[in-house]
């Protein structure tokens, strides 16, 4: 298994050896980021393969993954650490029956690491068998302001500060991948300590490559027709377009229901895989299916 890069070309091959197809431009973002030690923040719409970034990147440099999966209300308590006071407690309550509760150097104990419960962000500076961990900070935008500026230590210097036993260090930075779906801006304050890169909506080719390596199960022809009509759709009026998550998601639900080629009937019955809003579903369902599906066959008799 790979641990170390030396070329932008062994990054676009050895993640398409891990079923993720990339972009070149993606694959410099990557190489830079393990090169310069900086942080690689990722923006773009839900679905695209940002976080998949990341789980490719573990497994690719053999380090283990450590994921924060960001959301509204994220405190230090649940990212970075809090103290076991269930133990604490039980400690004291030894500490008493032995007489020992006024002794400071006991007291002082309480705060050790014995008792320190570490959360993802404090886990990332550890190094485990030598190599430092793969840190995803997941859908970042979820969190509030106030944890994005906490973070700005983490990434400046790659530490934490814990009042009761000081500043703690990483030894080898770990790789950190941040990701945003952008439904709120991230400040230029923490952007400027990442490489930055958008990942779109995939070209009808990339996305039937990808398909093709993640359902390899599936019929060429169907591959194609739900391809094709995936990118068709994210030329509506949608509340939220299908990514290419759901477009696997839709492919493979097909292949379980043997479908061989996408019919009206096969779409209709289906839709719930592709779209998650009743208001899209409404909207598409019916005729727009079938101008859809129309378009799509006509390509296919022109040989397009």
């Amino acid at each position: 298994m790979t641990r170390t890069v030396e070329s932008i070309d062994q990054i676009v091959q050895a993640l398409k050896d891990h079923m993720y197809i990339a972009d070149r431009s993606l694959a410099t973002a990557i190489f830079l980021a393990l090169k310069l030690g900086r942080p690689l923040f990722l923006e773009g719409e839900p679905g695209v393969g940002k976080t998949e970034v990341a789980k490719v990147l573990a497994d690719l440099l053999d380090r283990p993954l450590i994921r924060l999966q960001c959301y509204e209300g994220l405190d230090v308590n649940t990212a970075v650490y809090e103290w076991n006071y269930t133990r604490q407690m039980l400690q004291i309550r030894l500490m008493e029956a032995a007489g020992t509760a006024r002794d400071q150097h006991a007291v002082d104990g309480l705060f050790s690491e014995e008792f320190l419960l570490k959360r993802p962000l404090l886990q990332a500076l550890e190094s485990r068998n030598g190599r430092a961990p793969v840190l995803l900070i997941d859908e970042l935008d979820r969190a509030d302001e106030e944890f994005e500026a906490f973070l700005l230590e983490v990434l400046s210097d790659f530490q934490i500060t814990v009042p009761e036993l000081g500043t703690i260090r990483a030894q080898e930075p770990p790789v950190v991948v941040i990701t945003s779906n952008r439904t709120r801006e991230i400040h230029d304050a923490l952007k400027r300590r990442c490489l930055y890169h958008w990942i779109d909506y995939p070209g009808f080719e990339k996305e039937y490559q990808i398909v093709l390596a993640k359902v390899p199960q599936a019929p060429d022809r169907l591959a194609r027709q739900v391809v094709g009509f995936v990118q068709a759709l994210r030329g509506e009026e949608l509340y939220k377009l299908p990514g290419v998550a759901e477009t696997l998601d839709w492919v493979t639900a097909l292949v379980a229901l043997d479908q061989e080629e996408l019919t009206e009937e096969a779409i209709q019955e289906t839709l719930g895989v592709l779209l998650k809003y009743r208001d899209d579903i409404q909207r598409i369902r019916g005729e727009t299916v079938r101008q859809l599906l129309e378009r799509l066959q006509q390509g296919e008799a022109l040989g397009l």
